[in-house]
Order: C-alpha cells, then sequence, then structure tokens
C-alpha cells in the first residue's frame, strides 16, 4: 500500500486495488505450498509492473485518461447534465445523496458539480451562495470601522462650504468682480 503512495483506499484506482487482493492472495500460497520463492518472485514482478505502469501514466495525459479515465461534469449552472449521468450510471437520485452529504440543498445553488475519475464528488457553488471566507469578513469589518471613523455629512460642518457664507454672511473669499 505504501508503494501505490499515500492515499487511502477509497483513493485507490482499480489497478492498485485488484494488486493489492492479488498480492494478499499470493502471500497466502507459501504457507500451504511451501514455495516461497516463486510467490516473492510474482509479488516482486507485480509491484514493480504496477510501478511502472504509474510512473508512464503520470507522464502521458492520453494513458491516465485511458486508464484512470477523467472528470465528468453532472451539474453546470444549477442544471442537471442527464447526458453524462448515463455515461457514469449514475441516476438522480445518487447524485443528490451525494450533494447532501455535502450539505447541498438546491441544483440550482450551483455553478457547477463533478465526478471525479477516483469517483469523488467536486463542485463549485454560484457565487452569491459561496460561503463568506476570513478575508470576506475582515473587508466587511474594516468597511464598517471606517464608515464609523468618518463624521457623517449631517453633523460635520466644514470651515468653508457656501452654508458658512450665509451664517457668517460674508464671503470667505472674494468672488470675481463680475460674479459679485
Amino acid at each position: 500500500m505504501r508503494l501505490a503512495g499515500r492515499k487511502s483506499v477509497s483513493q485507490l484506482t482499480v489497478a492498485q486495488t485488484v494488486m493489492m487482493i492479488a498480492v494478499g492472495s499470493l502471500i497466502i500460497q507459501p504457507v500451504g505450498n511451501r514455495n516461497i520463492w516463486i510467490t516473492m518472485l510474482i509479488t516482486f514482478l507485480m509491484v514493480l509492473t504496477l510501478l511502472f505502469i504509474e510512473s508512464i501514466v503520470m507522464k502521458s495525459d492520453a494513458l491516465e485518461t485511458f486508464i484512470y479515465g477523467k472528470s465528468l461534469i453532472v451539474v453546470e449552472n444549477g442544471k442537471v447534465n442527464e447526458r453524462n449521468l448515463k455515461k457514469l450510471r449514475l441516476t438522480v437520485d445518487m447524485l443528490e445523496v451525494r450533494l447532501r452529504q455535502q450539505n447541498i440543498q438546491h441544483f440550482a445553488d450551483l455553478q457547477w458539480a463533478t465526478i471525479e475519475s477516483n469517483g469523488q464528488l467536486g463542485y463549485m457553488l454560484k457565487s452569491e451562495k459561496q460561503y463568506a471566507t476570513k478575508e470576506d469578513i475582515q473587508m466587511l469589518k474594516s468597511l464598517i470601522e471606517s464608515h464609523h471613523s468618518k463624521p457623517s455629512n449631517e453633523s460635520a460642518t466644514p470651515a468653508n462650504n457656501i452654508f458658512t457664507e450665509v451664517k457668517d454672511r460674508k464671503h470667505k473669499e472674494k468672488p470675481k468682480d463680475h460674479l459679485d
């Protein structure tokens, strides 16, 4: 399992899972037959084959798509993509179960949702349905604080405006002669 990388069992590929089962079966064989060296050789060759295939897959996108598959969009702009659901042999009810497990209540809340090549659900909420981040909260907090630190227009009377001139009954700055 360590040779396959640090993955949980649910993240293992089909090839890795089959290999683990096969190696497990092979390890049991010497107990009954007492032929441990052939078993060790076969196990070693199987593990090398798996590592070789995975190293090739890492270098070739086409081979990776062929062996592992690719993600498919199942919800786009709040609408279910029935064609891709059929490709995945997934019903709308099964998709709804996965969405509920992610605390998503409506298809309309989704910008998009995908079923990844490992079977996991990936999604992005529409902007108005996304959760507030710490950055969003800090921005709102600073906006509120800046609003409170500035005096409001009603309570503040700037020293030089047309209303002060009316109150004082004289100009702060003498207007041009033709405007007097």
